[in-house]
């Protein structure tokens, strides 16, 4: 019973959140409890095999999604010897380059990781993606978490499959905090005493990997929720509303409040995302604020912050009129079917199988959060992670980040505005400004 009531809580909560996303826009796969790996009947001779090329992102060992992509795509290339899939990964921004123009020469392969909302309407538009809806039946369909294919319907059809939920989750060492006699901040004040009385004992208060773009808008975005609140916020990035308003302006001041109060390493800008990430894992730094998949490699055996690591949201503005409890994230990982596959059927069918099991491979490694109905219980995941569970039960809602919900060059800008912000080159009502050009620009 207490099995079966930890999956229905998990769906229920992650349905709400979803859908709070939705009003605004639109250990083992051996084990008894996974999804079983199927097979596909085929008119193939026995020794012709079809060959399904696949593209997606997770490249390196301290990607936490690596193994439990590599561990579904095994179990599928061994239950199927007629329909193998060839895998071929890239770091995600060499990706973005990569499949942008495979898509637009017409060289995308058969099967390819994406993000939905914005970054992926253009292929959509250009034709370049199969639509789903003929493949998928009621019983598909009620596998997954209820609104977790709203990012990936365009006009009213399906074009993508979810893999994992993506939570922002604000990472604190508990043993530098007690170290150093400070509180773990739940508001913003917080944050800024604990950011100076670590600054003053010489630690470098937070990790940001700004090299990469993307790691640096989480904190601005985050931000935005507590300023602006979910429902102002995908309004103006749905172009509905300007972000020439006092809240957003808000949300890059409380950054900047951040950048001056010396909470980043000076040398942020020429660290990667993992580099960050790694100075936060090796103890050196007490405070970091990415998406709940980093969870994997803290928990690793021979990660130094496993069992030390606190996870909470975002601290609130006191006094701001944004969601306290709103989370950076929803489902946005997906997998994509080029509509020129010459084998339709046989790759919806491995798609469906891969995004469900690494749905549950992903939760049990700590990666990600199920998009999928996975029945799971709370002793077969790490004790970090049902904390992220446990904190996500308190949403008030999601918004998707700022670049994966923007669509083509305006996603790009917005990381460069960001960017420029950290760099001291651009004022709080400067950015405002800027991002409502992109509003108003066709």
């Amino acid at each position: 019973m207490r099995k079966l009531k930890e999956c229905l809580i998990l769906v229920l909560v992650f349905a709400l959140a979803v859908s709070s996303v939705a009003c605004g826009h639109t250990n083992s796969l051996s084990s008894p409890s996974a999804v079983p790996t199927g097979t596909i009947a085929t008119d193939l001779p026995e020794n012709e095999k079809i060959k399904l090329k696949l593209w997606h992102i997770w490249v390196t060992d301290s990607d936490s999604n690596k193994r439990p992509f590599e561990k579904v795509l095994a179990e599928w290339n061994n239950a199927n010897p007629n329909i193998q899939i060839e895998a071929e990964a890239a770091e995600s921004e060499a990706y973005k380059v990569k499949i942008r123009t495979a898509i637009a020469v017409n060289e995308a392969p058969d099967i390819f990781f994406s993000w939905g909302a914005g970054f992926a309407k253009p292929f959509v538009n250009a034709g370049k993606v199969l639509a789903l809806d003929d493949y998928l039946d009621e019983e598909i369909l009620d596998k997954m978490v209820p609104g977790s294919l709203e990012n990936f319907t365009y006009d009213g059809k399906i074009y993508a499959l979810p893999t994992f939920m993506i939570a922002g989750i604000f990472f604190c060492n508990r043993e530098l905090f007690d170290k150093y006699d400070v509180k773990i901040p739940d508001t913003f004040d917080e944050l800024l005493e604990a950011v100076r009385i670590f600054k003053e004992n010489n630690i470098t208060p937070m990790a940001v990997g700004l090299k990469d773009g993307w790691p640096g808008i989480f904190y601005q975005n985050i931000l935005a929720i507590r300023t602006a609140g979910i429902e102002k916020t995908i309004a103006a990035l749905n172009k509905e509303t300007t972000f020439y308003q006092p809240e957003f302006i808000e949300s890059a001041q409380k950054l900047v409040e951040l950048i001056e109060a010396g909470a980043f390493h000076s040398g942020s800008s020429q660290l990667t995302q993992y580099e960050a990430e790694n100075h936060f894992i090796r103890g050196l730094v007490p405070m970091y604020y990415c998406g709940n998949w980093s969870a994997g490699s803290m928990e690793r055996m021979s990660s130094p912050v496993r069992g030390k690591v606190v996870a909470k949201n975002f601290p609130y503005i006191e006094g701001a009129g944004g969601n306290k409890n709103g989370f950076l994230g929803g489902a946005i990982d997906n997998f994509m079917i080029s509509s020129s596959t010459q084998y339709k059927e046989e790759a919806v069918t491995a798609m469906i199988e891969i995004c469900q099991n690494l749905s549950r491979e992903s939760y049990l490694a700590g990666a990600g959060l199920p998009a999928w109905k996975v029945d799971v219980d709370r002793s077969e995941i790490s004790p970090l992670t049902a904390q992220i569970s446990d904190l996500i039960k308190d949403s008030e809602g999601f918004v998707l980040a700022w670049d994966t919900f923007l669509t083509g060059s305006d996603a790009q800008t917005h990381i460069e505005l960001v960017s420029d912000i950290y760099a001291g080159k651009l004022t709080p009502e400067r950015f405002a400004i800027e991002m409502q050009k992109l509003n108003i620009n066709p």
